[in-house]
């Protein structure tokens, strides 16, 4: 039996996208997925995404991260997803897909430019909406707030697209000792389901660099929720504007957090890599 995949980048951000509607649970397991993501032994990826049909007739986005772990949403697979369904001619309305994510009800769009827009919809404040203990009380935002990681103090920022975020404001994000670091505030006790880590620079009031730690796939190329939380945490700090370009080392994502509607767009490509089959 052959199972057919694309692989698919978000800014270097990689994915393998299986074509899932005719089951109700992805076809792979999250052991064969972490097999799937190895660089050397497998096609190589940050995680495997799949397109199942929803509950009620329409959309669904599962994913696995190289480690096994499913995360609640994924920014640049959303955009690799919608690029994926637009391949297989898969009817839309105005070219916009609205699927269904452990983060809620999520709206792509393909635009003419061949880029892809995507309604985040609202980021989550709150140290229990995040989740996290940090702060005085679980209704409450953490903004700016002290916290000792690898022997050291970090002031912190926490934002939820759907799923964690940890924002640092430092002074050269090149500096920063990524691995090290990162993975010691994935795994951080205030942090009951682990976090994303982001180190942010800021250039100017529109432009900010940014490296993130993945939680359950660590150092990463790009990553489109946390680029959300990036520029929310900014206009929390203000530091940044609501309509704001967040370079990343794979590339720039434009962000803009609608006062109107309070609701997070995010725009940036997904680009086809090539397609196979596998053989199970």
């Amino acid at each position: 039996m052959s199972i057919a995949f694309s692989k698919y980048h978000g800014l270097g951000n990689d994915f393998i996208l299986i074509d899932n509607r005719h089951s109700a649970e992805p076809i792979f397991t999250a052991e064969q997925s972490i097999k799937l993501c190895d660089r050397n032994f497998g096609i190589g990826a940050d995680g495997v995404i799949f397109l199942l049909t929803a509950v009620d007739g329409g959309h669904q986005m599962r994913i696995f991260n190289s480690d096994g772990s499913e995360p609640e949403m994924c920014g640049n697979g959303i955009r690799c997803l919608a690029k994926f369904m637009d391949d297989l001619g898969i009817p839309s309305l105005e070219r916009k897909y609205s699927i269904h994510t452990g983060a809620g009800l999520i709206v792509p769009q393909m635009d003419a430019d061949g880029q892809v827009t995507v309604d985040m919809g609202k980021p989550f404040l709150t140290a229990a909406e995040i989740p996290t203990t940090l702060g005085e009380a679980g209704d409450r935002k953490v903004i700016d707030f002290p916290v000792e990681v690898g022997g050291k103090v970090w002031n912190v920022t926490t934002v939820s697209m759907g799923n964690p975020h940890c924002m640092i404001f430092v002074d050269d994000v090149a500096s920063i000792p990524l691995a090290e670091i990162g993975v010691l505030f994935e795994h951080h006790p205030a942090f009951p389901n682990r976090t994303n880590t982001e180190f942010v620079e800021v250039v100017n009031r529109g432009y900010v660099k940014m490296r993130v730690w993945e939680r359950g796939a660590g150092a990463t190329l790009a990553c489109g929720t946390g680029a959300c939380a990036t520029v929310v945490a900014g206009v929390l700090n203000d530091r940044c504007d609501r309509n704001c370009t967040v370079n990343l080392p794979g590339g720039d994502l434009q962000i803009h957090w609608l006062a109107e509607s309070d609701h997070v767009l995010m725009t940036g490509p997904a680009t086809l890599v090539f397609t196979g089959s596998l053989k199970l």
